[in-house]
């Protein structure tokens, strides 16, 4: 299994918004980066879901049920979209901060690419931020 964090804008679209849908696919990725993590997914992978601008902390995990295919927002095959499911809320929410200040986790996509929508996580970085979420 690979472990994945994805960011979304509160505002437009929140993990209680997400919980209650109960499933939703991934557009509107227009990054190369982004997009190649998003091809990468398999089902069953995890993804830390993170509230960008508003929060900036990773609130809950959703799982991949749907690999890549072509983004049904646009015409060009060159953008992919994966469909989630809400897998677990987390108990005690990861901020931005935290992350930054555990040294561990200096080399984790989020803290070095901060810009980038979709990122892959390390399992020793999973397991971390796991354990600052109990």
């Amino acid at each position: 299994m690979n472990y994945w964090l994805i960011k979304s804008e509160p505002f437009k679209y929140s993990w209680e918004q997400f919980e209650k849908d109960g499933l939703t696919f991934w557009d509107g990725v227009r990054n190369y980066a982004a997009r190649n993590n998003l091809r990468a997914m398999k089902k069953g992978d995890l993804a830390f879901w993170y509230h960008s601008n508003e929060g900036m902390e990773i609130v809950g995990i959703a799982k991949v049920v749907k690999e890549a295919y072509q983004d049904p927002t646009t015409e060009d095959p060159a953008w992919l979209v994966v469909d989630f499911k809400p897998f677990k809320k987390l108990k005690k929410p990861v901020t931005l901060a935290q992350i930054k200040a555990d040294k561990r986790l200096a080399n984790m996509d989020l803290v070095r690419l901060g810009r980038l929508s979709v990122g892959a996580v390390r399992e020793e970085e999973w397991k971390i931020i796991m354990e600052m979420a109990h």
